[in-house]
């Protein structure tokens, strides 16, 4: 299944047959790619769906979401693609024939969620708008502008909550939802907002509670009763307007089918997003036999720690074991808190064994927002944080926390997304974030951690291995859910009968496969692809190879399409895998 996964690679995507890192004269063509992606980057800026390189403030306004501004980014879109495709991507210099693979994905990945009118599915059992916003609340403010925009910003919410309600009423009228099942309790972040008795108690009040001192103490005051008045008389009502249209008439309404397949375009929307979350051209059938194939290695070498520990009984024993005995748990959030800061300073022990450029971003580890934190997954980390869920400890496994550390924190997600925002010269699209490059370095990492000596015992590296399994699992469940009619129940019994997940885990995150299809092939796939090229690596180099030099090779290229990856590591290995931080 590897070879078959390798070709997919080198053929779902432009080529780039020349080297990549020697810097070469710009062409005609380039000129030409430069103006297209230029525009369209300053468009995407003006339309409030990406933010100016140079703007570190709070925006004074939301995006319009409404159905005819969503048809304009369609037609936008589609102009954009027919520029593309009438460049030749031969005639572009080293760089830009990597730039040009990146872009061109990115735009058709666009078009395509707006062909199939995404837009009208705002939610799914992992996230929604109203859960999105409320995450600018708790970034800090760092001016008296940052304060007087985001009050403006609060003051357009109802406007934005009902443009989100329109949308989400015509993805109602033709089908186009979550399955039913997956919305039960998803209500509970409106109603934090809607129901609390004073604005003070809402998360959007947080950062009037306390401000930098670069507000002067003389417009404090006045600013607190601002954002009281307008968190009581525009914001409430708004969360509560969507809550009773959620509780009444879109849960009650919404698909009872769970297949993406079922839903209106059927096959082809499922298969527009196996390519956007895998960059690759694989069909259902093949993802399905990889996940078996894979599940099949890695439950050998869950046996084998077994009889490493000793263990007596099968393997449904072992998770059982695994998911009842208490001193696999914290008793405390704080405890959990703790282990997880552990596991992050072994790895700064380590770091300059495995990576020759090292972010200068550094990451709080902080607990997931209570009113989210119920459906939420174990962790989620990205640039300056990473978030570990406290609720429900019973099901926050220690033995699996050193995983969840390296994926969501370094040198996972809190790492890779600061290494590729510090690349210099990069053009801005380049920053955006490609799920099976990114979660396939992530899950990458967690493997890393037997190499470089981060679990402590037999049960954490158990625990890595069940969070490959999870990974693993994920091709088998998304394919089988919305490709092959499996059942809410079928898939919870898998991830239940292979991996060491606790029930709530398996409960929320088999939810989140089905109301969010495709996204959970990322993982595997990407994983899968970086083992490969390293595997390449070094049988190619023998001795030369240095993994500090392939890591920084790897994350140098920030969020990249599979096959744009592979292409790089066959430059890494023809130019004799040396530091692409040589030149700089």
């Amino acid at each position: 299944m590897k070879k078959k996964l390798g070709a997919v690679l080198s053929t779902a995507c432009v080529l780039l047959s020349v080297a990549i890192s020697p810097a070469l004269a710009a062409t005609s063509a380039d000129a030409r790619f430069k103006t297209i992606y230029t525009k369209e980057w300053k468009w995407r800026v003006a339309e409030r769906l990406a933010r100016a390189e140079d703007d570190r403030g709070v925006s004074a306004s939301l995006a319009r979401v409404d159905a005819p501004a969503q048809e304009a980014r369609r037609v936008y879109w589609e102009g954009i693609l027919k520029e593309l495709d009438a460049l030749s991507p031969a005639g572009l210099s080293p760089a830009e024939k990597v730039n040009f693979a990146v872009y061109r994905a990115q735009i058709a990945s666009l078009l395509e969620a707006q062909r199939f009118r995404e837009f009208e599915q705002p939610v799914n059992a992992d996230s929604a708008f109203w859960t999105d916003v409320s995450y600018s609340a708790r970034r800090p403010f760092k001016t008296v502008e940052d304060y007087r925009n985001y009050l403006k910003q609060l003051a357009a919410l109802p406007g934005y909550f009902a443009q989100e309600t329109a949308n989400m009423r015509a993805g109602l009228a033709r089908g186009f939802t979550p399955p039913q099942v997956t919305l039960a309790g998803r209500d509970v972040a409106l109603a934090s907002i809607a129901d609390a008795k004073t604005p003070q108690e809402t998360v959007f009040y947080t950062q009037f509670k306390n401000f930098p001192a670069s507000v002067p103490a003389a417009e404090q005051d006045a600013l607190r009763a601002q954002a009281a008045a307008v968190i009581r008389d525009s914001v409430q009502p708004a969360y509560a307007k969507v809550l009773a249209f959620f509780r009444t008439e879109y849960v009650p309404k919404a698909r009872t089918t769970l297949a993406a397949q079922s839903m209106p375009g059927g096959k082809a929307y499922y298969q527009s997003k196996i390519v956007e979350f895998t960059t690759t051209s694989l069909t259902a059938e093949q993802i399905h036999a990889i996940g078996l194939a894979e599940m099949t290695k890695i439950r050998a070498e869950m046996h084998g720690i077994m009889k490493q520990v000793e263990f007596k009984g099968d393997l449904p024993a072992f998770l059982q074991f695994l998911r009842t005995d208490p001193q696999f748990y914290a008793k405390t959030p704080k405890e959990l808190l703790m282990h997880a800061a552990w596991t992050a300073k072994k790895f700064d022990a380590k770091a300059d064994q495995y990576f020759g450029y090292l972010p200068r971003r550094r990451f709080a580890i902080l607990p997931v927002a209570d009113d989210q934190a119920p459906f939420y997954t174990a962790g989620r980390g990205g640039p300056g944080s990473y978030w570990v869920n406290t609720y429900n400890l019973p099901a926050r496994a220690l033995y699996s926390l050193p995983a969840l550390t390296l994926h969501e924190s370094a040198p996972g997600h809190a790492f890779q997304m600061p290494v590729a925002q510090e690349q210099k010269g990069v053009p801005n699209f380049r920053r955006a974030y490609i799920s099976a490059f990114g979660e396939g370095w992530a899950l990458y990492a967690e493997r890393l951690g037997t190499e470089m000596g981060i679990y402590e015992t037999p049960y954490e590296v158990f625990g890595m291995l069940s969070y490959q399994a999870w990974r693993a699992s994920r091709l088998v469940v998304d394919t089988g859910i919305h490709a092959k009619g499996w059942t809410r129940e079928q898939a919870q019994a898998y991830l239940m009968e292979n991996t060491a997940l606790s029930k709530h885990e398996v409960e929320t995150e088999v939810d989140r496969y089905i109301s969010w299809p495709g996204q959970a092939l990322s993982y595997y796939l990407g994983q899968m692809a970086i083992q490969e090229a390293r595997a390449r690596a070094e049988k190619a180099l023998g001795a030369k190879f240095d993994i500090r030099n392939f890591h920084d090779t790897v994350l140098q290229l920030g969020s990249v399409p599979l096959p744009v990856l592979q292409e790089r590591i066959d430059v890494f290995i023809a130019e004799g895998g040396g530091s692409p931080y040589s030149d700089s």
